[in-house]
């Protein structure tokens, strides 16, 4: 959305802007129907808003694209995709962090 694309544009990211549905054809459910988008966050506020992901929601389940709806969701994705581009992951049982005290 164009707020959006501003901030994103102003941490130096390569961003265009799409269409809200309410905003009309060709909106952001048209480009994830049509693959370009891969990843959702959409925190909405108002009733308007909540009506329009809606749409968003269903097709992000359809064509299983993540969808995140809330900052801290999209804070803790955004940390993940970092992690991941920087390294590769070790997996490790749970109990390996935690000292057991006895």
């Amino acid at each position: 959305t164009g707020g959006t694309m501003l901030y994103l544009d102003r941490q130096g990211l390569a961003v265009r802007q799409v269409n809200k549905v309410l905003e009309g054809p060709p909106h952001v459910v048209d480009a994830m129907i049509d693959g370009e988008i891969d990843l959702i966050f959409n925190t909405t506020e108002g009733r308007k808003a909540i009506e329009d992901s809606f749409s968003l929601r269903r097709t992000a389940l359809m064509r299983t694209i993540p969808y995140y709806t809330t900052v801290s969701g999209a804070r803790a994705a955004t940390r993940a995709i970092q992690a991941l581009k920087a390294d590769s992951l070790d997996v490790a049982p749970l109990q390996s962090y935690f000292k057991t005290v006895f």
